[in-house]
């Protein structure tokens, strides 16, 4: 994956998210949250993920909710 490509938050892998330069190391914990409640609707969810609140302006456009 190129680092300019975006990423569906609710069907990527671990890997493929950690890919992502700005979510290196979050992968795995979004992919628990999401087994745990579900699909993600828009990017504030993210603020929701252990480890990730605050930090995920600037996704936008990486990002995606399919």
């Amino acid at each position: 994956m190129s680092g300019l490509e975006s990423i569906d938050v609710n069907v990527a892998t671990a890997e493929e998210i950690d890919a992502l330069p700005a979510l290196k190391g979050h992968g795995f914990e979004i992919v628990r949250y999401r087994k745990e409640r579900g699909r993600f609707d828009a990017l504030r969810q993210l603020e929701e993920v252990p480890g990730l609140a605050g930090k995920v302006a600037g996704l936008d456009g990486m990002v995606r909710f399919g």
